[in-house]
């Protein structure tokens, strides 16, 4: 046997009759002919199946559990081939977290880039923020009303993976009794968490419980200075019971708070308490403003640390919308509300009170009550209504403002347990853009983070080739130790920038959602990603990677898949226009 040679033999998978073929290794192969011919037969379910399923046989029996077990193909033989990769036009992203820049990694290389050189600045007045003294945070913390209870917390451990039992020894031998674990308050002198290594987890030491006055200062003093050391410069006041309208900096966000029901007991049992977070580095002294560490999972929204709060990272809510309620405004009051059933006793008790209080009948249609009245209906009123109620005990009486049937449909939809419930209630709310970070998914704090006075958000909306632009000018404007720390970042996001021009993909914005990428761009991307990886010895199966492309792109595409074949790859490309 050739090891320049990819030999077939016997091939009768679906149109194949017994076909014998050698194709060349590490060369640019085209396989074209007419529907129907066996085309991709031979390229995707004989080559590249057998080649994908031989690499898969050669893993543990533990890692092929994980991973979708293919079939042999319909062959005697296939000999010479190298680990395979299918790149087809198919576009299996369907998660509304992936943008161009995640299915790229270039978003990654953005987060790193600006955690390690971006400057960040306040989100309030927009002034670069700067280190605050252990002084300056006892004087915050004594501007809190007297007599408020404070805990002064240590950090010491952020989502890390462990069980931790010898932190917890190491913490009672230095005379720590209480620390709080994924925010549950433990006393080490009585019980040591157990905790699933497999899982991250947050610790904060205790090291001081205090009431905050004058008196106190001292003793709030050495707090925060051992709370300071403990964590590397970082600390968390924790308020039980905060005074209203108390404004003592940022709120902390907690780890998990993107999968956790807001309706949970957990939640209920800590809504009525404020942790803020300290940090000797990073705070504005205008603003009051607190800005935790800056990290690469800041400008991430996928995670809490980084994520909108109010969308959680998807750049966009879903609202209950009028119309979708009321399709057609002729209809009578009482059949209107296309959510709500006049059938039942609930709704039907409502909707009486609601028309009786303002004096109109429910046979009346909607579209000649006042706007005032039909506002009043779908947003709900301002006074009391009376509501009745039978039942076998009597009629029962009570005086309440009516809630309106919008809101009515979105606190159930926030609120409820039922997935039917919620998915009935969703067909009639529709996705608008987010209106606390505009669309960006990132929290304020993250978006107030500048390189080259750009934010991660502006970039993300620019064009590829934009971006590209804008970081080939970037250099010349970052100082000596910016230059230093980000000149290799730079020119990996620079190729990977390039390389998706190469493959005429200049007009997308890293911003985009992959759900909505045609087919021929979705595998386009993956082309341009293969090339960054610079993988050898791989065999790329593509399915007509032309498609959709002008006359002039075409070129460039070929010089790209000139360069795969040339880092030492095989290329089998399927093409159906001869």
């Amino acid at each position: 046997m050739s090891r320049d040679q990819i030999e077939v033999r016997g091939a009768a998978e679906h149109n194949l009759k017994d076909l014998d073929v050698s194709i060349p290794r590490e060369e640019f192969t085209v396989v074209t002919g007419l529907s129907g011919s066996g085309k991709s037969s031979l390229a995707f379910e004989t080559v590249y199946a057998e080649g994908q399923r031989r690499y898969i046989e050669s893993l543990s029996a533990y890692a092929r559990n994980f991973l979708g077990q293919m079939d042999k193909p319909q062959v005697e033989s296939v000999e010479g081939l190298s680990p395979a990769i299918s790149i087809d036009q198919k576009n299996a992203a369907n998660n509304p977290r992936s943008t161009v820049g995640t299915v790229t990694e270039l978003h990654d290389y953005l987060r790193l880039l600006y955690a390690r050189v971006g400057t960040p600045h306040c989100p309030e007045c927009g002034r670069e923020v700067g280190e605050q003294s252990a002084q300056q945070m006892v004087r915050r913390i004594l501007g809190l009303p007297e007599d408020t209870r404070a805990m002064i917390a240590a950090p010491i451990v952020r989502d890390q993976k462990g069980a931790f039992a010898e932190l917890f020894d190491e913490l009672v031998s230095e005379g720590y009794a209480r620390v709080e674990v994924d925010g549950e308050s433990h006393d080490l002198t009585l019980d040591r968490p157990e905790l699933d290594e497999n899982y991250e987890h947050t610790i904060d030491v205790i090291v001081d419980r205090v009431t905050i006055s004058e008196d106190a200062r001292s003793r709030i003093n050495d707090s925060v200075e051992t709370a300071l050391g403990e964590a590397e410069g970082v600390l968390k006041v924790i308020l039980p019971d905060p005074p209203a309208g108390v404004d003592v900096g940022t709120e902390a966000r907690q780890t998990g708070d993107l999968g956790r029901d807001a309706g949970s007991s957990e939640a209920e049992e800590k809504e009525d308490r404020l942790v803020v977070e300290f940090s000797e580095e990073l705070a504005c002294v205008h603003c009051g403003i607190d800005i935790s560490e800056i990290e690469t999972r800041s400008f991430s929204f996928n995670s809490p640390h980084g994520a909108c709060p109010a969308c959680e990272g998807l750049g966009e809510t879903k609202e209950v919308d009028a119309d979708l309620v009321v399709t057609d405004p002729a209809k009578r009051l009482k059949h209107v509300f296309e959510p709500w059933s006049y059938k039942r006793s609930y709704y039907r008790t409502r909707l009486d009170a609601v028309a009786e209080h303002f004096g109109v009948s429910i046979e009346t249609p909607f579209e000649n009550l006042d706007a005032g009245i039909q506002d009043a209906f779908l947003y709900g009123t301002s006074e009391e209504i009376v509501f009745e109620r039978r039942t076998k005990n009597g009629t029962r009486r009570k005086e309440k403002r009516f809630e309106g049937v919008l809101p009515n449909l979105e606190r159930r939809h926030v609120e409820t347990d039922s997935e039917s419930t919620r998915e009935h209630i969703e067909e009639y709310m529709t996705a608008t853009t987010c209106p606390a970070c505009d669309g960006t998914r990132l929290k304020p704090e993250s978006r107030a983070v500048l390189v080259d006075r750009t934010a991660i958000t502006e970039v993300s909306r620019m064009s590829i080739g934009d971006a590209r632009a804008h970081f080939e000018a970037m250099e010349a404007d970052l100082t000596d130790r910016e230059r230093t720390i980000g000149e290799e970042i730079l020119k990996e996001i620079r190729a990977r920038l390039g390389f998706m021009e190469e493959v005429g993909l200049e007009y997308l914005t890293l911003d985009r959602e992959a759900a909505t990428l045609s087919g021929g761009e979705s595998q386009r991307i993956r082309l341009a990603t293969q090339i960054g990886s610079g993988l050898v010895g791989v065999l790329y199966v593509l399915d007509e990677p032309s498609i959709g492309l002008h006359q002039r792109d075409n070129d460039r595409l070929l010089d790209t898949l000139c360069e795969l074949r040339d880092l030492g790859n095989t290329l089998l490309v399927v093409e159906h226009d001869t």
